[in-house]
């Protein structure tokens, strides 16, 4: 019998990424370059290419649109800005504590989640984090669209979305104009996608430079021409008492939700650290003010609106920029075309970091014998494409708010997490073998999968259920509205408390009895079994459980590197 390979099988072969060499085929569904822990060579993320990371993402349009929700729910502005600054610090925190894992043992988010959910069980999370990724990919990219229409518009007056004949069916949710603005940002984004990630901290770094400077600008541009600030800053609340309270609970929340897929994946990110230390301050007090700034200028820039143009406020700046172009000259036109490039930069950063890089780690971790974060990367950009996201974005559809509503539900990995690293095993990860297959592994559990983890995601997310169907249309009690008002804070205590309960009356394997991080005693990568013992002895089994490979309070390092 030949035993020469198929056509199909030399071409999986070629597809195939990089590997270690001497892993076995589970093994190959585990790992791949992508997916092993970062080594030294790539560590090249200090404390200012995070500041200029959070700078650059947070100069974005939802940011500059975050307040405009909740001075419309009747926060006064002051209200609403410290909604901000209390949400993003919450969030600043909850960043640090997923950092710190990525950061410590320089492994993603896919690898991470396999300590508390297991093996196999993490692809479920990953799963929902990668179908999450590719769709806001999409809806930001088609933002982006909007950034590039107005500079060509800056250009050519002639490129008018009214004038262009449209080939596009009423009810669609764009014109041939927009479409095409979107496709230029989309394809223009492709090479983006291309670098790896410890080398795209340097589009980040020409973002924290150019965008704030272009925000500062407008700015001052607005209110120049209003001749003032605005009437947007002396107007009071419009709700009191119990509703006033509410709707600031909310508008804390709001901002921690916008956050709430940062949280799970920042690992992504800080797995490239050159040290644990520096992803602690550097994200700590970056996020807080970073938005804050950027949603204050949000705020003025509207104000400004109404003095301007008189009515409502103009909360898209999208929007204001293309009444600047109406009525002004080739100066005023050069200048919105400067801001508008600004704006395109911003989205493109956001959508690399939040979405792209994301949605290529997570689909590595589901296919990594051949996907790599490029690869996955580049899937996530079609499948944005191909989901014609413009559909999503029209006022009659309700998925938009499906997608914040639903982002919340990453509240629950989150718990789960954070109380796996911080209170079941305290700092304690066997980083090789959260790329062991076999059953004797201690992160294998029952076939693969946690229950203890499920059983708290599930708690997690029923807590929030009632609330979330009454998010998107469906009468509910107001008790569950109430419950739903702190939608991430309900889900986080309740999975990380039950996950935390679970472990405690029956224990898990791989823990210390005290803290332990043993990250930067890791100095052999490689994963194959033959450098490695094929079992383990029961004294093997009783040292996972207490303190450390020798019993003595240390780090098992024979398993643990």
């Amino acid at each position: 019998m030949s035993t020469k390979p198929t056509v199909f099988r030399r071409v999986a072969d070629k597809l195939a990424v990089e590997a270690e060499p001497g892993l076995t085929g589970a093994q190959l569904m585990l790992t791949n370059h992508d997916l092993k822990p970062v080594e030294p060579e790539r560590r090249q993320w200090g404390p200012w290419n995070f500041v200029g990371f959070w700078i650059a993402d947070s100069f974005n349009i939802n940011t500059w649109m975050i307040s405009s929700s909740m001075i419309v729910g009747g926060l006064s502005w002051w209200q609403s800005w410290l909604c901000v600054w209390i949400g993003y610090a919450i969030s600043a925190c909850f960043i640090c504590l997923t950092g710190r894992i990525g950061a410590t043992y320089h492994i993603g988010f896919p690898v991470v989640s396999r300590s508390s959910f297991g093996i196999w069980g993490s692809l479920w999370p990953v799963f929902n984090r990668a179908a999450m990724a590719c769709v806001w990919y999409g809806v930001q990219a088609y933002i982006g669209g909007h950034c590039v229409y107005i500079m060509i518009r800056a250009i050519w007056l002639s490129w008018d979305r009214d004038t262009i004949p449209n080939t596009f069916p009423e009810g669609s949710g764009t014109k041939t104009a927009d479409y095409v603005s979107f496709f230029i940002f989309w394809f223009c984004s492709l090479p983006a996608i291309w670098f790896p990630v410890h080398t795209i901290r340097h589009l980040f770094t020409v973002k924290s430079y150019f965008v704030p400077v272009a925000g500062v600008a407008f700015l001052i541009w607005a209110v120049v021409r209003a001749g003032g600030v605005g009437p947007i800053v002396r107007q009071p609340a419009t709700k009191e008492g119990s509703e006033l309270a509410w709707e600031f609970v909310k508008g804390v929340m709001s901002s921690i939700a916008n956050f709430a897929t940062l949280i799970v994946n920042d690992p992504d990110f800080s797995r490239f650290a050159a040290k644990p230390r520096d992803a602690l301050w550097s994200q700590l007090f970056t996020i807080p003010i970073g938005f804050a700034l950027t949603s204050f200028i949000g705020i003025i820039v509207s104000s400004s609106s109404t003095i301007i143009y008189g009515g409502d406020p103009i909360w898209d700046p999208l929007v204001l920029l293309e009444r600047f172009i109406d009525d002004g000259g080739s100066g005023q036109r050069f200048g919105v075309f400067v801001i508008a490039a600004a704006f395109a930069l911003a989205q493109l950063g956001t959508n690399i970091a939040a979405n792209s890089v994301s949605a290529g780690t997570d689909m590595t971790a589901l296919l990594p014998r051949y996907l790599n974060i490029r690869r996955g990367g580049y899937i996530c950009a079609v499948i944005g494409l191909a989901m014609c996201p413009y559909n999503l974005l029209t006022s009659s559809n309700q998925f938009t708010t499906y997608l914040s509503a639903y982002s919340v539900f990453l509240s629950s990995i989150a718990g789960v997490m954070i109380s796996d690293y911080y209170l079941v095993r305290r700092g304690y990860l066997e980083v090789k073998e959260l790329y062991d297959a076999r059953r004797t592994g201690p992160y294998y559990f029952t076939y693969g999968f946690h229950w203890r983890a499920y059983a708290a995601y599930i708690g997690g997310i029923l807590i929030n259920v009632v609330g979330f169907a009454g998010a998107v249309g469906t009468p509910v009690p107001i008790g569950a509205t109430y419950i739903y008002n702190v939608n991430f804070f309900g889900g986080f205590m309740v999975s990380a408390g039950l996950y935390w309960a679970f472990c405690k009356i029956w224990p898990v394997p791989a823990c210390s009895s005290k803290w332990m991080e043993v990250g930067d005693e890791i100095e052999d990568l490689r994963l194959a079994y033959d450098n490695r013992s094929e079992s383990r002895s029961q004294e093997d089994e009783e040292i996972h459980v207490g303190m450390g490979a020798k019993g003595d309070g240390k780090p098992g390092l024979g398993y643990a590197v």
